[in-house]
């Protein structure tokens, strides 16, 4: 499963799941690595990795929606 992190409240990284847009709750101790708002996260065999090659495709797919609505106006 695809996550991204919305935010980061104290001890508390909040996830939405890409597919799906459930929101979970987890302990930041839980990961193993620095982690910040917009990282992606790939859960796999019960551990969180961070994946930077999908965090970039998907900040530039965003990017050109917001481009694409920037020119409808």
């Amino acid at each position: 499963m695809k996550y991204a992190v919305d935010r980061i409240e104290g001890k508390l990284v909040v996830l939405e799941n890409i597919d799906t847009k459930e929101i979970i709750n987890i302990n930041i101790n839980k990961l193993n690595f620095k982690v910040k708002e917009k990282d992606l996260l790939i859960y796999k065999d019960n551990t969180f990795i961070k994946d930077d090659n999908l965090k970039n495709e998907r900040l530039k797919l965003l990017q050109e929606k917001l481009n694409r609505v920037k020119n409808i106006k």
